[in-house]
């Protein structure tokens, strides 16, 4: 009996080490190809190129804002590249707001190996080259897809934005690992957790959440522990017929529209930055400390929950 005892626990150590050495292959499912937007079928749409600190060249596609509309800095999920996301970059296109999208490393013709750490530090870097090319930060959305959700609201914290949105998010990836492999430690063998419940209080601009109630990847209940813990200025949309992948087909862009519809105009926007010191993965960077930005309607101004 105790022979037995021994061997399972044994077998479940060899588990548990498999799943730290490995689990990366499960978060991360990227298209390699490395496709040029006029392939995609997207007129209007450059390359851009970005050289990291360490070397790694990445690749992001951009689409110039028209007149005083924002630009959406775009930070995927943890499948494809930008290039699967052609459709949705065109709406966006097409009701005038830029877009600036990055492939992360290994993705869309990236180079390097995508983690949680690199992939922060990468958002960073995207958000500096995307001032480099005469974007001012009051014009600038941090817009994150499922596991680009943790990405933006990490890069929140570490450069100003004017207003953050988050499509189909979740509180961190072991919660969403739990669903299918709960009976692993996945917070202790998991490098990777991307834990955006531990960082959404600390947002201090407009926030809009938007999640399908029948999603079958991220339940919904995670959308609403975040909006819960978020400050002020923010809005729940809850799209009642919404799955995880077919959000735009399902009503979401025009909940993203009419809320950065709603922003203050850029010219009246208070942003005042601030230093502050290296976060704990070792980042230098500036931080947001200016009072929420926010249109004068009700829903805005005293937070929203939308189920429609």
């Amino acid at each position: 009996m105790v022979d037995l005892l021994l061997s399972l626990i044994g077998a479940y150590a060899v588990i548990c080490f498999c799943a730290f050495l490995l689990h990366r292959y499960f978060v991360y499912m990227p298209d390699r190809r490395r496709i040029a937007p006029a392939e995609a079928g997207l007129a209007g749409v450059q390359e851009i190129t970005l050289k990291t600190r360490d070397g790694v060249i990445l690749i992001a596609w951009y689409a110039q804002a028209k007149g005083d509309k924002p630009t959406l800095l775009y930070f995927t999920g943890n499948g494809g590249s930008a290039a699967t996301r052609a459709s949705k970059i065109a709406r966006m296109q097409a009701s005038g707001y830029g877009v600036f999208i990055l492939n992360y490393r290994r993705y869309g013709g990236s180079g390097g190996w995508p983690s949680e750490r690199n992939n922060i530090a990468d958002a960073v870097a995207a958000y500096d080259r995307l001032l480099s090319l005469g974007v001012a930060r009051e014009d600038i959305v941090a817009y994150g897809e499922s596991l680009g959700t943790a990405v933006a609201t990490r890069l929140s914290l570490q450069r100003p934005v004017r207003a953050v949105v988050l499509e189909a998010p979740f509180t961190s990836v072991v919660d969403v690992g739990k669903l299918s492999w709960g009976f692993l430690p996945l917070s202790l063998v998991m490098v990777d957790q991307y834990r955006t419940i531990d960082h959404i209080a600390t947002l201090r601009v407009p926030l809009l959440i938007v999640h399908g109630a029948r999603d079958r990847v991220i339940p919904v209940g995670q959308a609403r522990h975040l909006y819960t813990k978020a400050r002020q200025p923010k809005t729940l949309a809850i799209l009642p017929r919404g799955d995880h992948n077919d959000l735009f087909d399902r009503g979401a862009w025009e909940k993203v529209h009419g809320f950065l519809e709603a922003l203050v105009p850029a010219e009246h926007a208070d942003v005042a930055a601030a230093e502050f010191a290296a976060d704990e993965e070792g980042l230098t960077a500036e931080r947001f400390a200016a009072e929420p930005v926010l249109a004068a309607s009700a829903n805005a101004a005293t937070g929203a929950t939308l189920e429609s």
